[in-house]
């Protein structure tokens, strides 16, 4: 179960935009130790809603409350989201701060979480479906979109659970991320507005966020746990640092700490699917 969960920490890390293929730096970037005064963050410049260069995603709002409140000048990493993200991006001290890591990711220090959210079922209203898991028999007739990885990494909870419940043949495939090709991550959630698929199953903050873009009402219903898969659909996000900065981790953990209504605020604003967090894990202190 252990090995179960570490999978689905990965590949949560890859639908969030927090895993990926190793991208090559802009050549303005070095590798510098901690600069006083400076906030640099680990982002990708094409993964709303999360960042973009264009600094519209939910990272780079937090990045501005954070920059103010430390009084520091806030600079960028650009790193497109793929594997090498956190072992090069951030423990390369390309960036020294990546807003949004899994809580339980052990390449890097993170904060206590700040929020939790889970993969949903994403449905039109319009459609007379009532569907709250993945036990209903009606999946195995409905066309479902799931987001796909490559053959040679993990996949994704949803893709994982499915076939657990003998629903495979009927699975239509997506990108996770931006790609030359022309795909992009909000094509699944597109795909259920214009009724090419049924439903999809998609990480919570992605599925909020482009659903709220999208103007059409959609049902949102997250899955915490898939009791025949035993796999975890819900997780908690944290800040993630270096494992050695610890002082870095605990400024940010009191941020994180006297900031705490405006983050949430920030995080309803973007129609992020919210799950309550353990009584602990927002207590002062750090991790």
């Amino acid at each position: 179960m252990r090995s179960l969960i570490h999978r689905c920490l990965l590949t949560l890390a890859t639908a969030a935009g927090l895993q990926a293929i190793a991208a090559r730096p802009a050549v303005a970037q070095r590798p510098s130790l901690l600069t006083p005064g400076v906030v640099r963050i680990c982002a990708d410049p094409d993964n709303l809603p999360f960042s973009n260069d264009k600094q519209e995603g939910f990272e780079n709002q937090l990045a501005k409350i954070l920059a103010k409140a430390w009084d520091s000048k806030l600079e960028y990493a650009w790193w497109p989201v793929r594997r090498g993200f956190f072992a090069r991006a951030l423990n390369g001290r390309y960036c020294d701060i990546a807003l949004t890591a899994p809580s339980e990711l052990g390449m890097a220090g993170v904060t206590r979480p700040y929020f939790r959210s889970a993969y949903v079922i994403l449905y039109r209203k319009d459609s007379g479906l009532n569907i709250k898991s993945l036990d209903d028999s009606i999946l195995k007739r409905l066309k479902i979109g799931v987001n796909l990885l490559d053959a040679d990494a993990q996949n994704t909870p949803p893709a994982m659970a499915l076939s657990a419940h003998g629903v495979v043949g009927n699975l239509v495939g997506f990108q996770s991320f931006y790609s030359e090709g022309g795909s992009r991550p909000e094509d699944i959630v597109n795909a259920v507005i214009d009724r090419t698929i049924d439903l999809a199953i998609v990480w919570g903050p992605m599925a909020g966020y482009f659903a709220q873009q999208s103007g059409v009402p959609l049902v949102i219903h997250p899955i915490e746990y898939d009791s025949a898969s035993e796999i975890p659909f819900a997780f908690n996000i944290s800040i993630g640092v270096r494992r050695r900065e610890t002082a870095l981790r605990d400024s940010l953990q009191t941020f994180l700490n006297t900031h705490r209504q405006t983050i949430d605020s920030l995080l309803k604003a973007y129609s992020f699917p919210l799950l309550p967090l353990s009584p602990d894990s927002s207590a002062a202190g750090s991790r």
